[in-house]
């Protein structure tokens, strides 16, 4: 019995804390849009497809293709687009 009631707590404070982890990242991307040409190798979103389609394989700073969440304001600063470049 008590066994069952410590598993029951557990799943209870894990499902919490992913409830939390998932809250934080939505008010963090609140605001923010897909912000093309100012990502820097290695720390892109992702892509539009022609080189590559995953986070982190940006080969060159600011590469047209390549995206970051970003702000309206803060994208526009770093003279990037919200569309891909070509």
């Amino acid at each position: 019995m008590n066994k069952m009631i410590l598993s029951a707590a557990l799943a209870g404070l894990m499902a919490a804390g992913f409830g939390a982890s998932a809250s934080a990242d939505d008010k963090m991307m609140e605001g923010q849009a897909k912000c093309y040409g100012i990502a820097k190798a290695g720390q892109n979103a992702c892509a539009n497809g022609s080189v590559h389609a995953c986070k982190g394989q940006a080969k060159v700073d600011n590469d047209g293709g390549d995206f970051v969440m970003a702000s309206a304001s803060d994208c526009e600063k770093q003279g990037g687009s919200s569309e891909p470049k070509k």
